[in-house]
């Protein structure tokens, strides 16, 4: 028995999924621990210019920070998603 197109988009959107700002905090997370890794690389590429090194270590620390702190919202707006299910 063939479905129609209706029946087949019957039930879509009855489960709601995460929020956008959930959405773009998991998106944003995974573009800066991807990139995090890469710091030390940069780092031995400025071998010989501690200036450029010291710019990349700099800036490894602020996006360990800002990957902290994503952290913590992403589990502060994850719990407060479980308490409305």
């Amino acid at each position: 028995m063939p479905l129609t197109a209706e029946k087949t988009m019957e039930h879509l959107g009855e489960t709601r999924g995460s929020e956008n700002h959930v959405h773009d905090l998991i998106q944003t997370l995974g573009r800066c621990l991807t990139g995090l890794w890469r710091y030390d690389q940069y780092i031995a590429n400025a071998d010989g210019k501690p200036e450029l090194q010291a710019f990349w270590r700099e800036f490894k620390q602020r996006e360990h920070e800002s990957v902290g702190r994503m952290k913590e919202l992403l589990a502060a707006e994850l719990q407060e998603e479980c308490r409305s299910c």
